[in-house]
């Protein structure tokens, strides 16, 4: 189990009510990072796709049209 929730391809409306389209957009060129939520962290996202590997779990893939909920916890994560 990993703390990670994805919701490929949410509906438009999900997306404007959770007002995502205000959201900031953050960019990263392909790298590999540590990485540590303190708290729950919510992204979108508009184009990419990325690998993530909580601390001690498995290998989780997300990318374009993604809604990804990330709890609390560390993580590697890696372009794909």
């Amino acid at each position: 189990m990993h703390d990670i929730k994805i919701e490929h391809h949410p509906s438009p409306e999900r997306l404007s009510a959770m007002g995502v389209w205000e959201w900031p957009i953050w960019e990263k060129e392909a790298s590999e990072f540590p990485w540590a939520y303190d708290s729950t962290e919510i992204c979108y996202f508009l184009d990419g796709q990325v690998e993530v590997t909580p601390q001690g779990g498995e290998t989780v893939h997300m990318g374009k049209g993604d809604l990804v909920t990330a709890f609390q916890f560390r993580i590697t994560a890696s372009p794909r």
